[in-house]
């Protein structure tokens, strides 16, 4: 059996992923969705250009699937993608978000296709203390009262954490991001074969959103 992990490249997706490996699943494709729309409500849009190389390090499969970004109808386009591919079932990291997960189980039994989702009903601590052990991923978005310029880049390790909890507990915002208040980039994970690199990066200001733009991934 050959699953594909829907992948924006960010800290849960792939750690789901990990643990399906680890679970002895087969995982043969990174499937992402690239919204033309910055604000979908389903999917990230920063710095997709890192899925391809880590599908390379991982010796993975990358589909990328293009949608217009619309709420709902992006899931038709994401359906239809997966709907090409010789797979029998789907990783995601869906955490908290019935949004999500109602959708993904939804496409999963219109194909016929098992869901793993190792990561709901995690506690957002102990996910975060998961990734700090195991992966590399650091900040790329911030988009939350309390989550400034300073935030972009950081790696999420034990002192990371401890700002986030700080931040969770003045601002109430949910300490793993699950409402979109930030985005991560993994650039190392145990099913790497080597770091992700990059060579060039920017940073990018809007009201209520910094971004790190990365570029020339490799």
């Amino acid at each position: 059996m050959v699953f594909a992990a829907l992948t924006s490249g960010g800290k849960d997706s792939v750690l789901a992923c990990q643990m399906a490996l680890d679970a002895g699943i087969d995982v043969g494709y990174m499937v992402t969705v690239r919204p033309a729309n910055p604000h979908s409500y389903m999917f990230h849009s920063s710095n997709l250009d890192a899925v391809p190389a880590m599908a390379g390090v991982a010796g993975m499969a990358c589909v990328e699937v293009p949608s217009g970004g619309e709420k709902e109808v992006e899931l038709t386009d994401l359906e239809r993608g997966l709907a090409a591919l010789p797979i029998d079932g789907l990783v995601a990291g869906a955490v908290a978000s019935w949004y999500q997960r109602d959708r993904i189980d939804g496409i999963a039994g219109r194909l016929g296709l098992e869901v793993f989702l190792p990561l709901w009903g995690t506690d957002p601590g102990a996910l975060l203390r998961q990734v700090a052990a195991r992966l590399h991923a650091i900040i790329v978005v911030t988009a939350a009262d309390g989550l400034d310029e300073s935030f972009l880049g950081a790696r999420i390790d034990a002192g990371l954490i401890g700002r986030l909890e700080r931040v969770a507990a003045s601002r109430g915002i949910h300490l793993a991001g699950e409402g979109g208040e930030y985005e991560t980039l993994t650039l190392d994970a145990p099913f790497f074969s080597r770091p992700i690199t990059y060579s060039d990066e920017e940073r990018r200001r809007s009201p209520g959103r910094n971004e790190l733009v990365l570029r020339g991934f490799a």
